[in-house]
């Protein structure tokens, strides 16, 4: 059976947002929602300061607590693993934004964020993508499974100009992320929660 994660080698990322910008083209998500984003920390004293990056997007958990919070079921995991939302059950609760341990979820307030665009009125593109949204709902990273459905990679996998994120079968010790775990040491975020995130950060 197929369980999709990603590996993030922070090694290679350099906080350049390509990630973000291309799943904004993709999926063209209103002001203020990012599905994925890359934080970023400084430390040491000059002159030896250096920069961390660390990319953060939902984890697809294999145990996702959005899941069992969810009163009405819209928080549904497939086959694969993909935790997705189906609008036409969410109520709007926000129960599953509140447990959610790594807070990638968005909620749409029923206001004129989906009227108005970045510049108070909708371009061609915001016209078009916005329909894909319900106010008054949660959102978050879907793993781009369109994509993935198609035999493609997510978004943001394929943008990276530094090669720092991989997509692939979990399952499979041949793919290339298996691969990469069992060679490189690596986390998961906030191991404690219980998720097992099935996103992975190499060292």
């Amino acid at each position: 059976m197929v369980r999709y994660g990603m590996v993030i080698d922070l090694k290679r990322c350099i906080g350049c947002q390509s990630c973000t910008i291309a799943c904004k083209e993709e999926h063209g998500t209103p002001k203020g929602i990012l599905y994925t984003k890359t934080l970023m920390k400084e430390e040491g004293k000059f002159p030896n300061i250096r920069r961390l990056f660390v990319p953060v997007l939902c984890n697809h958990c294999e145990e996702p607590l959005c899941k069992k919070v969810c009163p009405t079921g819209a928080t549904e995991q497939r086959g694969d693993g993909i935790v997705t939302i189906d609008d036409n059950k969410c109520v709007g609760c926000r129960a599953c934004y509140v447990g959610c341990p790594y807070k990638s979820r968005y909620y749409l307030p029923k206001d004129e964020r989906l009227k108005k665009g970045y510049f108070g009125v909708l371009t061609p593109f915001e016209e078009i993508k916005y329909r894909d949204f319900k106010e008054g709902t949660v959102v978050k990273c879907t793993f781009c499974y369109h994509r993935v459905d198609q035999g493609l990679n997510p978004a943001c996998v394929d943008i990276c100009p530094t090669d720092a994120r991989k997509f692939g079968d979990l399952e499979d010790p041949s793919s290339e992320i298996s691969v990469l775990l069992s060679e490189r040491e690596h986390i998961q975020l906030l191991p404690e929660a219980g998720t097992k995130p099935s996103v992975y950060y190499l060292l």
